[in-house]
């Protein structure tokens, strides 16, 4: 009887402590997160994660990486949240941060997409026009839209036929003087789903800038980008 009390002791407190283990978010190679964020944090912190969540915005918003968590922030996060069966409050804590990891690579990139597929041109992101670092960066919040819209498409995979381009592999490509692709968050998808389908969903997922079937230029792919205003135009599609 002793014996058996003392096993239930032992058996209840592995039970705490597994529970607290699991209400904790681990360490990451990429980022990690050391508090829960909510309405009215502020920090780099929220920045990291607002690049994460920048996939889940409203019909035709995009969310601003501004390091300040916001009323848009809060229902980006509640999306994201939504969409990988998470208790929906908006808040990130422990739950969306283990979420967040397990998306991402050391490199930061999510798991669908590489910096490799967004840049097909050189391997320095050198040449446009922004500095290497910002075209690097510019592709790292597109690629974790694309991530967005990978999911709301049912996890179906999503082809990336052109990213950045440098000055010389815009003009090479025939690309127009003022090309996002320069900037390193346009990009081209092909394969399936259908370019409108591409072009129409994208609508929900942080994308200023869509061009598609009866665009000029566009009947062979769908193109999304980050822009200043709105630019849409895909009117094959209805867009």
């Amino acid at each position: 009887m002793i014996r058996s009390l003392a096993a239930l002791v032992l058996l209840t407190a592995a039970t705490l402590v597994g529970a607290g283990t699991a209400s904790t978010a681990a360490a990451d190679s990429c980022y990690t997160w050391n508090r829960t964020l909510s309405q009215g944090s502020s920090g780099e912190d929220v920045r990291q994660l607002q690049i994460r969540v920048s996939g889940y915005p409203a019909y035709g918003e995009v969310l601003a990486l501004d390091g300040s968590y916001g009323p848009a922030t809060r229902a980006a996060v509640t999306r994201f949240q939504q969409a990988y069966g998470l208790a929906a409050d908006g808040v990130a804590g422990p739950a969306t941060f283990n979420r967040i990891y397990a998306l991402q690579s050391p490199d930061c990139s999510p798991a669908h997409f590489s910096f490799a597929e967004l840049n097909r041109c050189n391997t320095t992101w050198a040449g446009g026009a922004v500095s290497a670092a910002t075209a690097r960066q510019n592709a790292l919040v597109s690629m974790w839209k694309l991530e967005a819209l990978r999911k709301a498409l049912g996890d179906r995979p999503i082809t990336v036929s052109s990213g950045f381009r440098s000055v010389a592999c815009n003009n090479a490509a025939g690309g127009a003087a003022n090309s996002r692709h320069l900037y390193g968050d346009g990009v081209d998808l092909t394969g399936t789903p259908s370019f409108c389908t591409l072009a129409q969903r994208a609508r929900y997922h942080g994308f200023n800038e869509i061009l598609g079937p009866g665009y000029p230029g566009h009947n062979d792919h769908t193109h999304v980008a980050h822009r200043s205003s709105r630019f849409w135009s895909a009117p094959t599609c209805g867009i």
